[in-house]
C-alpha cells in the first residue's frame, strides 16, 4: 500500500516540531541545552536502530533504556517540566479563553487594582529622582512562597512611604527584594533568581537580573529603580520594558495584574 501524505501528517509534524521547539526553549534558559541534544541524539538512533535497520536485539535493549529514561528524565526534571505546563496554562491566548466562563471585572476591582498599582508607581517616580534602589516583585498566578521564605515577612497594605522606607539606603531591607501578594506587601529583602542571559545589556546590574530571572521562572511581574540612573524598569515574561516614565509605568502595570 503506497504511503499517503495528507493534511493530518502536517499537522502532526507540525505538533512535535513545536514541542521539540518550546522544550529546546525551556532547556537553554535552564542552561540545560546540552542534556536536551544529548538526550535527541539518543532517541534518533533508538528510532534508526528499531524502525530502519530493524536490529531486535539491540533495539530491545534501547526500548529497556527508553521506557527507564523517560522515568529519569522526569525525577531530574521536574522543575522545568512544572514550568512548561504552567506556561502553556498561563498562555495569553489560553487565559483569554478561560476568561469567556468568567464573569468581568466590576467597577469596584477595578478601583482596588488601581489603589495597588498607584503608590507603586507614585513610590517608584519618587525613588527615580532621588535614585533609590529598588526591586519590587509583584506576584500573579504562581505563588511565590519559596521566594518569601528567603526574607522578612511584613504582610502590610501597600502604601507610599512604606515602599519608600523600605528601599531608603540605610535600611536593613533595601538590597533585597519586596514581594507584593494578593495586593499586600507580603516580605522584603527577599533573594531572588539570577538570570544568565547574555543578552541582557552590560549596564544594567544585579537588579536587573534579578527581576528578569524571576520573570522568566514565574509569571511574576519585576519593578526596578536604577541606583545609578534612577531609570525604571519592568521585567515580564522574560522581556525587559526600560526607561519608563510614570505613565508607561502605569499602563503596564494596569494591563497585566489581573
Amino acid at each position: 500500500m503506497p504511503f499517503e501524505f495528507g493534511i493530518k501528517d502536517i499537522i502532526d509534524i507540525f505538533l512535535v516540531a513545536l514541542i521539540l521547539y518550546y522544550l529546546y526553549r525551556l532547556m537553554k534558559e535552564s542552561r540545560s541545552l546540552n542534556i536536551f541534544i544529548g538526550v535527541m541524539v539518543f532517541v534518533i538512533v533508538w528510532l534508526f536502530v528499531s524502525q530502519v535497520l530493524e536490529m531486535r536485539l539491540l533495539g530491545s535493549i534501547l526500548d529497556k533504556l527508553v521506557s527507564v529514561g523517560v522515568i529519569a528524565m522526569i525525577v531530574l526534571f521536574q522543575e522545568e517540566i512544572r514550568k512548561f505546563l504552567y506556561t502553556l496554562g498561563a498562555h495569553q491566548r489560553i487565559r483569554r479563553f478561560a476568561r469567556l466562563f468568567t464573569s468581568n471585572k466590576s467597577d469596584k476591582d477595578m478601583e482596588v487594582t488601581r489603589a495597588t498599582i498607584m503608590p507603586i508607581v507614585m513610590a517608584c517616580m519618587s525613588m527615580s529622582k532621588g535614585k533609590i534602589g529598588a526591586l519590587i516583585v509583584i506576584e500573579r498566578g504562581a505563588p511565590l512562597d519559596d521566594i518569601i521564605d528567603t526574607g522578612d515577612v511584613i504582610d502590610a497594605n501597600i502604601n507610599q512611604r512604606l515602599i519608600e522606607n523600605i528601599f531608603f539606603k540605610n535600611s536593613p531591607l533595601h538590597d533585597g527584594a519586596m514581594i507584593i501578594s494578593n495586593k499586600r506587601i507580603t516580605a522584603a529583602g527577599c533573594i531572588l533568581p539570577v538570570s544568565h542571559n547574555r543578552d541582557i545589556p552590560k549596564e544594567l546590574g544585579l537588579r536587573h537580573r534579578a527581576a528578569m530571572g524571576i520573570s522568566q521562572e514565574s509569571d511574576a511581574i519585576a519593578v526596578v529603580v536604577s541606583e545609578e540612573t534612577g531609570r525604571i524598569s519592568v521585567a515580564v515574561k522574560g522581556q525587559f520594558h526600560l526607561r519608563l516614565s510614570a505613565e508607561e509605568l502605569e499602563s503596564i502595570l494596569t494591563r497585566e495584574i489581573d
